[in-house]
């Protein structure tokens, strides 16, 4: 049986910074370091529940790109999983809540530049990286409307 790619703390962290997040309509946990912090909304893509989570983002061209580095484990975090099997989601900032659509970067080049400007928000995504064997996905989500 494969493990669970989020922990219970995790889930019980990602509920807390959630809570507040809505409560303050961002202005609480809404930068961490250099890097915004949205609220990613996916349908799960066995239970097909609705699933919230607070990430950190990179503003880039009207999109939000998204590191899934998962504290640098070998498991995919399952809410990338979530927009592997269905990418439109939706994405809470600042009080408003935005439709989105979910790819991968792919383009070396373009991949390299937004996890350079990830990394220089968050110096952790380094150090996650020198953690795991997989190649940690970096993902944008563009506005649909």
């Amino acid at each position: 049986m494969a493990r669970r790619s989020t922990s219970k703390l995790q889930n019980a962290g990602a509920a807390l910074h959630r809570g507040l997040y809505r409560l303050s309509r961002g202005r609480f946990l809404g930068r961490v370091g250099g890097l915004g912090v949205l609220l990613l909304t996916t349908r799960g893509r066995r239970t097909g529940k609705v699933r919230t989570i607070p990430l950190l983002y990179v503003d880039d061209a009207g999109g939000y790109v998204l590191i899934a580095s998962n504290g640098g484990a070998e498991l995919h975090p399952a809410w990338y999983l979530n927009l592997q099997a269905q990418p439109d989601a939706t994405v809470e900032i600042d009080g408003r809540t935005v439709p989105v659509h979910a790819t991968d970067v792919v383009d070396p080049d373009d991949r390299a530049r937004l996890w350079k400007r990830a990394n220089e928000g968050y110096s952790g995504y380094d150090g996650y990286a020198t953690k795991t064997d997989r190649t940690i996905p970096v993902v944008r989500l563009q506005p649909t409307s």
